[in-house]
């Protein structure tokens, strides 16, 4: 009896001091929102905080489909279930026309509401939490100067635990510190401003970076690549040069591809294309030229030689897959892959097709697409569907042969792989 009376009691103990641990670490630099002050933003301040929303993409994930810019309401499926994104436009009682810019800063810096509750990770302060008080005070501004909408915020639909604040509350002790940026000392303002670009209001991390079964993310992997949570298109690398890194680019060419959506021999499909679209078109050419040298400067994986072809569960039909890509794609992309210049990208060494993930090929083949229609590429060259007119071992032989043709030497793709993605496309 005394044993499991002791028994209980120490599990009770140490129960108490992990709830602790867990609380510690999530009232950690905590702001203060009870000390205010009056705020009246300038015109210059406004115009700063329009700029920093569109560097942070914030209208993309705060604006429903066909509904008002900045009310919320737009749905984001994750593992855990559906995140409805919150109303920032400065209505009373619906939006944050209430909050007080500490409010908006704690929101940004310590992931918590008005109301003090926790706020799922799907809006990123994990990155924005770098965010400086002076750049939060000018969004804040910026966001306050919208007409305001009536539009109440609608409840998650989360599965449980995922949906307590107990199941959150662990979550961020693992994953989240709270931490504005800190200037490298070693590097120029330049790649500092990059890295803040970057890390923060850009939270390319969010994408490119893979996740654990929790939906965290490891610092030692940030920017290494990973799936999007149910969206089926993979994120590739920004480090290595097998996927995306651009060590080896002209820092223009960089430049270039984020602010026009397209470069020689590149080109944003699927959510980049997105992001081009309604964020980095708009930076300054000296915040692109920020972001390209701290992107350049990433340091690549370990050394290594290429990865060996993969070999797919099933061979293909060489000649019949020959057939269907002449049948069907050398028009655009050339006899022998070379594409058009300015137009459609080529297929020979591009390593958007030689990569190891194949998602976002299937993707392409599948739903077609477009790159971003920017000031510097109105009328951009698209990819039509295949969705309807190829089955999925046609679609699985016509991959394998762009990536196995004209020097490319990557694996094939098996039916079962497109049939994976084909059926979860528009979930």
């Amino acid at each position: 009896m005394k044993t499991g009376f002791r028994v209980a009691l120490g599990m009770g103990l140490l129960a108490a001091c992990a709830a602790g641990v867990i609380w510690a670490l999530n009232v950690r630099d905590e702001v203060d929102v009870k000390i205010t002050a009056a705020f009246a933003p300038s015109d210059s301040l406004i115009a700063r905080g329009r700029y920093l929303t569109l560097a942070g993409n914030c209208m993309a994930c705060h604006t429903a489909r066909g509904g008002e810019p900045y009310a919320g309401g737009l749905g984001l499926a994750t593992p855990f279930g559906t995140v409805f994104t919150s109303n920032l436009t400065p209505d009373a009682n619906t939006g944050i026309g209430s909050w007080s810019s500490a409010h908006f800063w704690r929101a940004l810096h310590n992931g918590r509401s008005k109301n003090g509750r926790l706020l799922y990770p799907a809006f990123p302060y994990t990155s924005y939490t770098q965010v400086t008080r002076e750049d939060s005070d000018a969004m804040f501004a910026f966001l306050r100067s919208l007409p305001a909408v009536k539009q109440a915020n609608r409840p998650h639909a989360l599965r449980f635990p995922f949906n307590s604040q107990a199941a959150l509350a662990i979550w961020r002790a693992l994953y989240f510190t709270p931490g504005v940026y800190q200037l490298d000392a070693g590097r120029n303002a330049e790649w500092n401003r990059g890295a803040y670009l970057v890390g923060g209001l850009g939270h390319c991390s969010a994408c490119h970076s893979p996740r654990d079964a929790l939906g965290g993310i490891r610092d030692s992997l940030t920017l290494a690549g990973g799936l999007i949570p149910m969206q089926n298109w993979y994120a590739p690398s920004l480090a290595s040069p097998h996927e995306a890194g651009v060590s080896h680019w002209d820092r223009e060419q960089i430049v270039g591809l984020l602010k026009n959506g397209v470069a020689p021999g590149a080109s944003a499909s699927g959510p980049m294309a997105e992001v081009v679209l309604r964020s980095t078109q708009y930076l300054t050419h000296e915040d692109l030229g920020a972001m390209a040298q701290y992107l350049k400067a990433l340091p690549g994986p370990a050394p290594e030689a290429p990865a060996a072809p993969r070999q797919a569960s099933a061979s293909f039909n060489t000649a019949k897959a020959a057939k269907l890509y002449e049948q069907h794609c050398a028009q655009c992309h050339g006899d022998k892959g070379e594409g058009v210049p300015g137009a459609y990208p080529p297929l020979a060494g591009n390593r958007a097709v030689t990569m190891a993930a194949t998602d976002n090929l299937v993707q392409m083949v599948l739903g077609g697409g477009f790159a971003p229609a920017t000031a510097g590429n109105p009328r951009p060259f698209g990819m039509p569907p295949f969705v309807l007119v190829l089955d999925d071992s046609e679609v699985a032989d016509v991959i394998s042969h762009v990536r196995t043709a004209w020097g490319n030497q990557a694996g094939a793709v098996t039916p079962r792989e497109v049939n994976r993605i084909r059926a979860n496309q528009g979930h």
